[in-house]
This record gives C-alpha cells, structure tokens and sequence, in this order.
C-alpha cells in the first residue's frame, strides 16, 4: 500500500467515527435513529412503500412503518428523507477485496462483499478487521484462496491433482474458517465430487468458474453456483471436446475458445441447459460486466470511461491492458468473437429467468476495466438490457445475493435485518441507472455521506 492510499484509508476511517460524517448526528445523546419520508423498495420483490419511517437501533432496523402509524422516540435523531429512496445496502456477489477499494465501493452504496479468491491470509485478515470495526469498509464473505486443479493456473491458489488432495483442501479452508469454497477452470468431475462430499460434510457452499467440468454436471454434483456463465457452452454443445482440448492448455486458451462458442449455441441447446440449472436450483452469478468489458478492451478509449475515475493511477498500471492483450493472445478476430457472444448470454439469462432460476449480481472487481463500485452498477443495468426488469436487477443485488450468501439478515428493510441501507436521489425502478445516484449509506447503522467518502480517499 502507497503512503499516500494508507494516509486516504486512515482518514476515511477517522471520519467514518466523526460527527462530520455522521449525517444528522447532533450534540445530544441519541439512542436511535429515525429516516422519515423517503419511499422504500425493501428487497421483498413487492410494490414501494411510500412516505416511510425507519427507525434505527443498536444497528439494526428497529421499525419500519408508514409515517402516521409510528410513534417517533423522543430520543430519536430524526432525518427527514422525503424526496428520497431507500433501498437494501447492495451485495457485491463476486469481488476480490483490496483496503484501497473499500471505500469506492461504500461510496456506490455497496455494503457487503463476497470475495471469491484472494492470498489466503491477507484476506482473511481483512474481514476479521471489517468485522471489529478496525478498518470501514464493507462486510466480506470470503472463499479465501480457491482450490484449482494442478498445475494450479495462479500461485495463490490450491493445486490439487487427486482426490485426497482435493479434501485435504477443503479441510484446510474449513479449519481457516472461510465462508465458501470457490474452485477454478482445471478441476475435473471427479475432483468436484470429492471436493462437494467434502464440503457438505463441513457445511460449506461450494461456488464454481468451471472448465473442465460442464455445468449440468456441477450442477448434478451440487455446487451452490456458478460464476460467469462458466461451463454453459461446454453443456449446450453436442461436442465439447474441443472446448476441453482448450482449457488444458491453459486458462486463456480455454477462455477464448468458451467464449467464441457462444456465437453458434442454438437457442433449444441454452433452454435445455437453462432449465436443468433451473431444476437443481444452481444460482447463477452472470457477471455480464466482465463479458462485455473485456469484449471491447480494444478500444482506443477503453480507459477513458467515467467509470475508471474511481481508481488510483497506480492501479490503472498494474491493469496494464496492453500487456493482458498479449498474454490472453487477443486478435481483432477475438474481439469480434466476443462481442458477437453477447447477445447469446443476454439470452441464456432471459432463458434461465424464464426458467425460474436465481440470478445474483457480480462484478469482479478490481480486475482489468472493473473498477470497484460502478462495476456492478453496470452489471445492474446489463442484466435490465438482458431482459430483467429493474426490479428483478435490484433483486439480483439484495435478497438474491444475500440468498446466496446464508445471509437473511441481509438484502432486505425489514424489522430485524441489519441497518445497510442506501438512500437514493432517484427512483431505482424507473431508471436502474438510478441506483449509482448514491446520496447516503449507511452501514451496521452509521449513516454516511457518500460525498464525504469521496473527497477523503
């Protein structure tokens, strides 16, 4: 970490603590909190709830009721919200964790994070300091490092090339005290089978980015979900075989060649997956977000986005695109592969939607062109252009997610659940871009000003 990112992330936290930063906090003691006016989309699914008040306590939703039905503590700090929407604080589903990132995605409402590989220590460090308070940031759910098969395809991961290996590391994982298994592109049926046994008996998810293995087949063996549309084409394919030859060669080999195939899968083949996953009710984590950025990594202005303001220059450097460019081996060829995939995705989610199956939002986050934040916001606004509605988008952020995570005290405004919240500027339901108009956050009951995160990164 630079000087100058400990110097913004120590401040952040120094605020997050001062009266500054709490909006409406006064000079007298206060019990709880009481936001008053605003109309709240709760994450249950159903209609707005109009000219609200949600009493806050001990960091959680004491009340919440219209105004006129609920006596307002005299030792209440009332914040008058009219004009404003409330929603559930949103769920990051699949990020990778950093200190420096914490307070970007805080600033775009974003109050929980599933992180699905990272150094195994360093990570769990990190959520044990979020948890005590000792570094703001949001709440992490974490895999720690995932388990791959060997050759591993990064260092930081679990090479395991038998079974026994293959249980061995999920005890590890269990004993580390993670929240889920992740497993990567090189592990097998066989593997998956093991590692599935193995993880049920420690009651531990298992979520997948698959290669070798087709994803009615995870989905057969039991994985909780799959990330990126992983493992789809290799299932709607009548011949696979060359997308394996392509993913034993390595990890952009198998990439490319999964992606390019999505261009020739015929609409029955994506149904008949679709509704299989559907059936054993596999959770999919699309992260269209990562399929169309890196579709279009060869524009000229693909750093110039609005979106890639919210990152350190030092950042920006260690993306070093040109360089992914050439290792992933990407063409103009590639490139056009790629974008013409997309609307065969869109359609895969539109078909396992249809189908009845759990969509939860992603990002990646902070990989190449995924800046932490307004990454899953256009996640958002792609599962809409897929066909979603913006509520359903907003579902696959909040009740979907925490559904994901075991988590019910999460994704919802209810009388109980936890006080993340996000107060909005706009109607998210009207427009979906509407939920990057972040005003306010609040966090295990703190209510922070999203401005005032920005100016103190």
């Amino acid at each position: 970490m630079t000087t100058r990112r400990a110097t913004s992330l120590a401040a952040l936290g120094a605020l997050a603590l001062a009266a500054g930063l709490v909006a409406g906090c006064g000079p007298r003691e206060t019990d709880r909190l009481a936001l008053v006016g605003a109309t709240v989309v709760d994450g249950s699914g159903g209609a707005p709830l109009r000219d609200v008040v949600i009493i806050v306590r001990a960091g959680r939703i004491d009340t919440i009721a219209p105004r006129g039905r609920v006596e307002i503590p005299k030792s209440a700090e009332r914040i008058d919200l009219t004009g404003r929407w409330i929603i559930p604080g949103l769920i990051d589903a699949h990020a990778h964790a950093t200190r420096w990132a914490l307070p970007r995605y805080l600033a775009a409402g974003i109050t929980t994070l599933r992180d699905v590989h990272g150094h195994q220590d360093s990570i769990l460090a990190l959520r044990n300091e979020v948890n005590l308070n000792a570094v703001v940031g949001p709440r992490l759910f974490v895999a720690g490092a995932m388990i791959d098969g060997a050759p591993a395809t990064y260092p930081d991961a679990a090479a395991v090339g038998g079974e026994g290996e293959a249980r061995k590391a999920v005890d590890q994982r269990a004993i580390a005290d993670v929240d889920f298994v992740k497993t990567y592109t090189r592990i097998t049926p066989d593997l998956l089978r093991a590692i599935l046994d193995e993880a049920t008996t420690l009651q531990l998810p298992v979520t997948a980015h698959l290669g070798l293995t087709d994803a009615v087949t995870a989905a057969r063996l039991g994985v909780r979900a799959i990330e990126h549309l992983s493992g789809i084409p290799e299932a709607a394919l009548a011949d696979p075989a060359p997308l394996y030859a392509a993913h034993r060669q390595g990890f952009f080999a198998g990439w490319n060649a999964s992606e390019r195939s999505w261009a020739r899968l015929d609409s029955a083949g994506l149904a008949r997956v679709a509704r299989a996953l559907a059936e054993r009710r596999t959770i999919l984590v699309p992260t269209l977000v990562v399929h169309e950025n890196l579709s279009r990594a060869d524009a000229p202005d693909a750093l110039a986005h609005p979106d890639i303001a919210v990152m350190p220059d030092s950042e920006i450097v260690r993306w070093n695109l040109p360089d992914l460019i050439r290792r992933a081996g990407w063409t103009a060829g590639d490139f056009a592969a790629f974008r013409a995939a997309r609307a065969q995705q869109d359609l895969f989610v539109r078909e396992f939607r249809a189908a009845g199956g759990t969509i939860v939002a992603g990002s990646d986050a902070s990989n190449q062109l995924l800046p932490p934040g307004p990454s899953l916001h256009r996640e958002l606004e792609l599962l809409v252009n897929a066909g979603l509605t913006p509520g359903d988008a907003l579902l696959a952020a909040t009740r979907n997610a925490a559904e994901l995570l075991g988590a019910d005290s999460l994704g919802r405004v209810r009388p109980g659940a936890a006080a993340d919240l996000v107060v909005l500027d706009a109607d998210p339901l009207v427009d979906i871009r509407n939920t990057r108009r972040v005003e306010r956050v609040m966090l295990r009951g703190r209510l922070l000003d999203a401005d005032s995160i920005r100016q103190h990164w």
